[in-house]
């Protein structure tokens, strides 16, 4: 969590950082997974955030710079993508960054089948936010 904080502020102007820090995201509509390496180490996480009855958002997403490469980002989306469609969310959006630094991510999502969208529940115009969002069958 700490890492994560530290790479959205160092790409982030602070008015545009909608993370959640830890306390916000141990709560009820919020499930939180841990990625861990074979020795127990957390090398990612992500968390969904159920928004309705039927749609959630992609909530802080992150795998550690030096793990990166491997696949994990990928395998974490599609434990995401699984838990939505077990809980029942037909649609799931998220809002990530702009700037050049979140690249990969917006092509990951992008292959995933997310397409940019309005800004949705919370959230307002930001040049600094690319908003995405995935029907789910």
């Amino acid at each position: 969590m700490e890492r994560h904080t530290a790479a959205m502020h160092a790409e982030t102007p602070p008015e545009s950082i909608h993370m959640l820090d830890a306390a916000a995201l141990a709560v009820p509509g919020i499930a939180f997974f841990v990625m861990r390496d074979e020795d127990g180490r957390p090398v990612g996480m992500g968390a969904l955030k159920r928004l309705t009855g039927d749609h959630a958002e992609i909530k802080s997403m992150h795998i550690l710079a030096e793990e990166r490469g491997r696949g994990l980002a990928q395998a974490m989306l599609d434990h995401l993508l699984a838990e939505a469609r077990a809980s029942g969310i037909r649609q799931l959006s998220l809002e990530t960054g702009s700037q050049p630094g979140f690249a990969p991510a917006r092509a990951l999502y992008a292959r995933a089948g997310f397409i940019e969208c309005p800004p949705f529940e919370g959230y307002g115009p930001d040049p600094a936010s690319v908003f995405m969002t995935l029907r789910l069958a």
